[in-house]
């Protein structure tokens, strides 16, 4: 057992999600890490035109307002770190100015882009075997390769594609950076390697120039410039993926036998490998095989996630808006009998409809389902389609990976909620340990302190959070 520091240690994560951002603060003893959540501020894309954007000079303001707050608080701050959600980027020019709008990754301006990929069947097959990542809209690819094709000129302005960690990283750092874990969310990295495809930015007509070989997350940056009130906190290139570095905040057995559930918006499914699931079953099963911060593997596949549930109750007045009434709702929820029948969870008329509501009933209509009457009803129906949409895809990995897993392992927003967890349990067959910790942010804490060297390694972090925190846990059902 490796003997940890005594010494205390203040690092800040900058932990971005596609409703909401946040800055928190962790103190770490040596023993046990406390979290001092010191700004938390919405977050949305805004659409003009017909098109999806980021407001991206927002974000900044409230990453660095987040910052101060936290030096304020915590003097001898050390470091920051910032993680984000998957796919988008900023291009900039040599001086790292922006020279292009930053989409939205819910933009529809890829829909072409994906068709044609899909309707090109060597094509398709050729840029899994090279990426391992399957063909979805939001693909970094497919966005790049849109700007090119309708913007040319881009390709004269724009020197750097940084995603926006590497991007929030740059503007904290000076320097510019592309961070392995985001880049394999991409389309674009050689799955085979730690750099990235040739072949694959060729196909989708993307500057290679754009990019530079991915550093390894824990990999110190430098001092954050330009903000004198941090004056000597190093910034730290973390997981920039947020579902990494929630990965990375599980409390993993080290043998193994593990399938891991970051649950938010979405539901990202997956576990830890030395080797990547490819072949063809893996690409009709939608495998996508991202990277740890380490450049190992992180198989998962992705469930639509608690916003098939966010955007169904926003439609409702008698929708929750305090934790009490959240927990009433899942009460009165459970009490109903479980649906006879069950969304198609990976169904694309749920990625962003005008109306969630209407969707639903399309869907429902269209296989001669009647619509719950209730907001009790939605809840359940919702809540079991995404417990089953989780154990399709442990099942899908467990045939494709000759894997066999023991438990599931949940954090984020879903761990908090009892019906979710119970459905998954009792859809897969095996508990489900529920961890209800800023799972995204400890990840990246603990990317921090292994940069700091103030933990040796991922295994001795997850070993001595595994002896602070507790799971609930829901044993499967009959």
């Amino acid at each position: 057992m490796t003997k940890p520091s005594s010494k205390i240690i203040h690092c800040a994560a900058v932990d971005l999600g596609a409703t909401s951002g946040r800055v928190i603060v962790g103190t770490w003893t040596g023993k046990r890490l406390d979290l001092t959540e010191v700004h938390r501020f919405p977050n949305q894309f805004r659409s003009i035109g017909g098109h999806d954007y980021w407001d991206i000079p927002g974000l900044w303001t409230e990453i660095t307002k987040g910052l101060r707050e936290a030096k304020k608080e915590f003097p001898k701050l050390a470091s920051v770190g910032v993680d984000t959600w998957g796919v988008d980027y900023v291009l900039v020019n040599d001086a790292g100015r922006m020279v292009f709008p930053t989409h939205s990754y819910r933009d529809a301006r890829t829909q072409s882009g994906l068709q044609r990929l899909a309707n090109t069947r060597a094509a398709l097959e050729r840029i899994y075997a090279a990426t391992g990542i399957p063909n979805v809209f939001y693909n970094s690819s497919l966005q790049l390769e849109e700007t090119v094709a309708k913007c040319p000129s881009v390709t004269d302005l724009a020197t750097r594609c940084l995603f926006l960690p590497d991007y929030f990283n740059f503007l904290l750092s000076g320097r510019m950076e592309n961070e392995i874990s985001f880049a394999s969310t991409t389309q674009l990295l050689d799955v085979h390697g730690i750099d990235w495809s040739r072949a694959t930015l060729d196909h989708f007509h993307i500057p290679s120039t754009w990019f530079t070989k991915p550093i390894l997350a824990n990999t110190v940056l430098g001092p954050v410039r330009d903000l004198p009130e941090l004056k000597g906190v190093k910034v730290i290139a973390v997981p920039g993926h947020d579902t990494a570095s929630a990965y990375d905040a599980m409390p993993a057995d080290p043998a193994g036998g593990d399938l891991y559930i970051s649950s938010g918006t979405w539901s990202l499914v997956g576990f830890e490998s030395d080797k990547p699931v490819l072949g063809a079953e893996s690409l009709a099963a939608r495998i996508s095989n991202e990277r740890t911060g380490d450049g190992r593997y992180r198989p998962l596949t992705n469930v639509i996630g608690l916003w098939l549930l966010e955007q169904t109750l926003k439609e409702f007045t008698a929708r929750p808006k305090t934790d009490t009434e959240w927990a009433k709702l899942i009460t009165a929820a459970e009490k109903l009998p479980a649906p006879a029948q069950l969304l198609d969870v990976i169904d694309p008329s749920f990625v962003n409809p005008p109306s969630m509501l209407a969707a639903i009933g399309a869907h429902l209509k269209k296989r001669k389902l009647p619509a719950p009457k209730t907001i009790a009803a939605y809840t359940r129906l919702i809540c079991d389609s995404l417990g089953r949409g989780h154990a399709d895809a442990l099942r899908a990995f467990e045939r494709l990976a000759g894997r066999k897993f023991s438990r599931i392992l949940i954090v984020g927003g879903g761990s908090k909620n009892r019906l979710l967890c119970q459905a998954t349990a009792d859809a897969a067959g095996l508990p489900v340990h529920a961890f209800t910790l800023e799972g995204t942010a400890v990840g990246n804490l603990a990317s921090q302190l292994i940069g700091l060297r103030a933990v040796r390694n991922l295994a001795t972090f997850r070993e001595i959070l595994g002896r602070q925190i507790k799971a609930n846990i829901y044993e499967p059902e009959a």
